[in-house]
């Protein structure tokens, strides 16, 4: 069991850093958005989708341990948290205090991150109703009697009615 632990808190270590490499390309992500850098958002996608790769075969790998951990304590893998896994190790006290600070810094980091991307989500929400309405406004600029510019432009195509107060051949 001892070993399974410290492969637990080794797996959590290595998705927490992951994690921690995800903050600061969020933050840069804002910066991008706000000053729409199209060529910076894409560059900084790419990089998260490549740490989501990462946190993801780390999931994975935890969901094992964890598998493990149940088999071990014969219960189902969907029972074990981290909290009752804490105060299982009451006999361990290192591994015990290892998680326990595990655990709530990636409470506090998920939270951090969280928050970033709600931010990033609401700005982006934004621009899209700006190009929205942009959009709108050019489309009914170009309904707009008066202005019916197209490529024959040039060209006079009037009927009767439009011509003026009066028809000369009459």
């Amino acid at each position: 069991m001892a070993s399974l632990m410290e492969e637990l808190i080794a797996t959590l270590e290595n998705e927490m850093a992951a994690y921690q490499e995800m903050l600061p390309v969020a933050e840069e992500k804002t910066y991008a958005i706000i000053s729409n850098d199209l060529q910076k958002l894409q560059q900084i996608t790419d990089l998260e989708q490549e740490t989501i790769g990462k946190i993801s075969m780390l999931e994975q790998k935890r969901a094992g341990v964890i598998s493990n951990i149940a088999v071990v304590l014969s219960k189902k893998p969907s029972e074990l948290t981290l909290p009752m896994l804490i105060e299982l190790l009451e006999r361990q006290p290192k591994e015990q205090k290892q998680l326990a600070e595990l655990h709530k810094n990636m409470q506090e980091l998920l939270k951090r991150l969280v928050e970033i991307n709600g931010h990033n989500k609401n700005l982006i929400e934004q621009s899209l109703e700006m190009i929205s309405y942009n959009m709108n406004l050019i489309q009914s600029a170009r309904i707009v009697p008066g202005n019916n510019y197209t490529k024959n432009a040039g060209q006079w195509d009037m009927t009767a009615s439009q011509t003026g107060m009066f028809d000369a051949k009459q």
